[in-house]
């Protein structure tokens, strides 16, 4: 640990008697999360006032994800604090934060309405079309992880929010997977959600589209039977998420035309390939251990990528904290720690989305970092089965190099600990 995440840890170790007096630093710059679509609407405001001489604004959200946002993690770095243990409870019944999440919502379909208005306006060139559909899109994306943040809480309520939260991207199956799938098969071979180190973002993705669509319809129709109830009730809460994707989808075809439904899907594609491109890199090749009754040992804060920058953190309600998330499901974002023992990336979220993309850089840049992580053991990574024996071969010599490694330093260690008993 160096210095500085050293002292950070000092200061919030829950055990500090003073931790009792402690306050959240970061108390209003949550507000950059509901801040996001007002910005996106502000940007489209300005583009419909003055088309021509504000083009660029267009292309805001674009700009902010893969540009703005991952310079200014580089600039401002990373936080390294935690709340105290003591803090946590108060932390969860302030409703403050609760209002935070839900405030994204209003500004984001008010973002997304005037979007698919100057979207479908004949005067509106293609390339800034395009332009608008990115920049709601990459609104509406994020906003899946305020979905993710309000699915996670018991009420109904919050779950409709939710399901709202992701109608503009046709993601309300999103709910019912990853609170009961995804949670449930994190970091194993079975989970869509869960990328496999050599699997590139192009192949991981029609994979986990298609394989949580079917893990979600599984789990709701096992839900209904366990009440004797069919598929197609109304208590089915994937038809209730259908539905309202299609009456948001419906009436902005009523208002704006078909033009105004092809914006729709195209900002839909958009920002469902976010949420999509984040859980690629959450947990790749990352693989919970099965016992010899082939049960896998329960989640720990090494089966997920973290990162600690904070203006990611602040924009994604610190859902780079992924590894506490994990372990404590339901425990609200601003309660959220930092593990020094959890895998951290080399750059926050937004900084990984473009590397993802491109599958070469992507694996210069991971595949060691997992082998690294594994500390040469090649045979705890969750591989892409058809690239196995490949991997196995193009890594022995570096595996063999970082085992050889971590073994002479435990056995240093171990020396040292023995001498000075």
């Amino acid at each position: 640990m160096n210095a500085k995440a050293s002292e950070a840890a000092k200061l919030n170790d829950p055990k500090v008697p003073n931790s009792a007096g402690w306050k959240d630093p970061k108390r209003y710059m949550w507000l950059l999360g509901p801040g996001l679509p007002v910005i996106g609407f502000t940007a489209l405001a300005g583009y419909a006032i003055a088309p021509k001489k504000l083009r660029a604004l267009a292309w805001t959200g674009p700009a902010l994800v893969h540009g703005v946002i991952p310079a200014l993690d580089r600039i401002i770095g990373d936080d390294l604090s935690n709340p105290p243990e003591s803090a946590v409870s108060q932390l969860e019944n302030d409703k403050y934060y609760g209002r935070i999440v839900k405030a994204f919502i209003p500004t984001q379909y008010a973002m997304t309405f005037l979007g698919a208005w100057l979207a479908s306006r004949k005067k509106t060139p293609m390339s800034d079309r395009i332009g608008i559909a990115l920049t709601v899109g990459a609104v509406n994306g994020i906003g899946i992880n305020t979905a993710h943040e309000l699915g996670h809480k018991g009420s109904r309520l919050d779950k409709l929010l939710a399901m709202a939260a992701l109608a503009p991207t046709g993601y309300t199956h999103f709910v019912i997977e990853h609170n009961y799938g995804h949670h449930k098969r994190v970091a194993t071979p079975e989970d869509p959600a869960t990328s496999r180190m050599g699997e590139s973002f192009w192949k991981f993705l029609p994979r986990t589209v298609v394989g949580g669509i079917k893990s979600a319809v599984e789990i709701e129709k096992a839900r209904l039977a366990r009440r004797g109830k069919g598929f197609w009730s109304r208590d089915n809460e994937l038809l209730q998420g259908w539905a309202m994707t299609a009456g948001l989808f419906g009436a902005v075809t009523l208002t704006c035309g078909t033009r105004g439904l092809a914006f729709m899907t195209a900002q839909a594609a958009y920002g469902a390939s976010l949420l999509e491109v984040i859980n690629y890199l959450e947990h790749y090749g990352l693989k919970r251990q099965q016992d010899e009754d082939g049960k896998y040992e329960r989640t720990k804060p090494e089966h997920s990528w973290n990162s600690n920058h904070i203006v990611t953190n602040l924009f994604l309600y610190q859902l780079q904290r992924h590894s506490d998330h994990h372990a404590h499901p339901t425990r609200s974002f601003q309660a959220l720690r930092h593990f020094e023992d959890a895998p951290q990336l080399p750059g926050g979220y937004a900084s990984m989305l473009l590397p993802a993309y491109i599958p070469s850089q992507w694996f210069e840049l991971m595949d060691k970092r997992v082998i690294e992580h594994y500390k040469g053991d090649l045979s705890r990574i969750n591989m892409d089965p058809d690239r196995r024996e490949e991997l196995m071969e193009k890594y022995r010599d570096f595996a063999a190099e970082v085992a050889a490694r971590y073994e002479a330093g435990e056995t240093e260690a171990a020396s040292v600990n023995q001498n000075a008993a």
